[in-house]
């Protein structure tokens, strides 16, 4: 008998109303995530978390306070929602945006796959189009909205953590009411973040930086196009899905300043090593999929290798759900 790869799932979900469709993903996946949430460091109520969201992304409450409702409203669900001192989150990802002959950002993203959502997902929430793979169903760990601003987080290595949002929550908010590149700084700038990330950001107007987060310290933004899972200066946290962090960040250094590069998408790069890592090298870390998104053309894809794309864009946009060969699984 011959043995075969076992396939991944991934789904595209377009909400046409708040959390018409989540509060089914929900309720599936609630068990799962309340787990997680019972590994925060300190219990918080959903009245802090609101009150939270309320100073610092005053934006965003109605969405928060649509979510809660559609999901049950109950204090469990909306603590939750909130994403304020939740546990940690560490992911083991590269990412880097070009922006001579098109601009584009890509990332591979490296977790295990069953902590993954796995879901990318088309929104319209507060008049602007955002479409993004999710995590805890509405935080963004990369995406991009229809004024052609594109983001993507990377853990950034250290063993530190403080008062503040789940990264992914702050993204959404990003592509929820950012433009630009700029306006995205800012917000970095402002919001506190519970854990060490690097956030690299490109728009459609070609403005791309690296915004460097350690909670407790200044917040960091160079003119790095790319960033892999350390910041300079500071040891490795001791895991073995990172360790390799500053051996892609000199990949990439090299081969993006490579002129024969130039008329090329960044998406070959990932899709080979030392970007793309198999599971079975990193101890259950794997890259779970490619992404590449491209703020002109408002376009979106997913790759694996083998060829398989899922492709979708803000004009068409059509749900439904891929099953993928992942180096997660080889």
């Amino acid at each position: 008998m011959i043995e075969q790869t076992p396939k991944l799932g991934f789904s595209s979900q377009q909400e046409h109303f708040l959390g018409e469709k989540l509060a089914l993903t929900y309720a599936k996946t609630w068990p799962a995530y309340h787990r997680w949430l019972s590994r925060a460091p300190e219990r918080v109520t959903a009245e802090e978390g609101r009150e939270q969201i309320r100073h610092y992304m005053p934006e965003l409450i109605s969405t928060y306070d649509g979510l809660c409702h559609a999901f049950g409203a109950d204090e469990q669900t909306c603590a939750f929602l909130c994403l304020y001192k939740p546990p940690v989150f560490r992911s083991g990802c590269s990412q880097a945006s070009k922006t001579t002959n098109g601009i584009e950002l890509v990332r591979n993203y490296d977790f295990p796959s069953q902590l993954c959502d796995r879901l990318l997902l088309h929104t319209n929430w507060n008049g602007t189009r955002v479409i993004a793979m999710t995590d805890c169903l509405w935080g963004v760990i990369d995406g991009m909205n229809e004024h052609g601003l594109a983001v993507s987080l990377a853990y950034g290595g250290r063993q530190v953590h403080g008062d503040g949002f789940a990264i992914t929550i702050v993204l959404r908010y990003l592509l929820e009411f950012c433009k630009n590149t700029e306006q995205a700084v800012k917000v970095l700038n402002r919001v506190p973040i519970h854990m060490p990330y690097n956030v690299t950001l490109v728009d459609r107007h070609g403005i791309s930086k690296t915004v460097v987060i350690c909670p407790g310290e200044k917040v960091l933004v160079n003119s790095l196009a790319f960033a892999t899972n350390h910041q300079d200066g500071s040891p490795i946290e001791d895991i073995d899905a990172i360790a390799d962090s500053y051996t892609r960040a000199q990949y990439l250094s090299a081969r993006i300043n490579d002129p024969r590069e130039a008329e090329n998408s960044l998406t070959s790069l990932f899709l080979q090593s030392p970007l793309l890592r198999k599971s079975s090298d990193w101890h259950g870390w794997g890259t779970l999929y490619t992404a590449r998104y491209q703020p002109l053309l408002g376009i979106v894809e997913l790759h694996w290798p083998g060829g398989q794309i899922l492709r979708q864009s803000f004009d068409n946009f059509i749900e439904g759900d891929i099953s993928v060969t992942s180096p997660a699984y080889l």
